[in-house]
């Protein structure tokens, strides 16, 4: 029987420094957290590389204002699913005309492996 084993966690951070975009931020975590290595798990499993399992969860003050169908559109291959939750930081600007948005995201990879008995 195949069970879901998680091989990687990656974490990263983005920011909307004027445009209070709150998906940009989290594209931008996501990228954060990708462009800092080259996971090849998919070859050591001798696995396609659509069968990666990628579960991303964003967190930001305004969980409902991120497009996570956005989010997911980063990743080139492998099943993604994206959330978005509480959290982050919306840091007001000192002459009051918005906040800048801190975005941070996990992203989990994962596989569907043969359970050892």
């Amino acid at each position: 029987m195949a069970e879901k084993k998680r091989v990687a966690l990656e974490l990263g951070q983005g920011t909307s420094l004027r445009s209070g975009d709150y998906t940009r931020a989290a594209v931008r975590a996501v990228k954060d957290a990708l462009w800092h290595n080259s996971l090849t798990m998919a070859q050591a499993f001798g696995a396609p590389k659509e069968a990666m399992i990628v579960d991303v969860e964003i967190a930001v003050q305004q969980p409902d204002a991120v497009d996570c169908a956005e989010v997911a559109a980063v990743f080139p291959y492998g099943k993604i699913s994206v959330t978005a939750t509480h959290g982050g930081l919306d840091i007001a600007k000192p002459d009051n005309s918005g906040s800048t948005l801190v975005a941070l995201a996990a992203v989990v990879v994962s596989f569907m492996v043969e359970a050892r008995t």
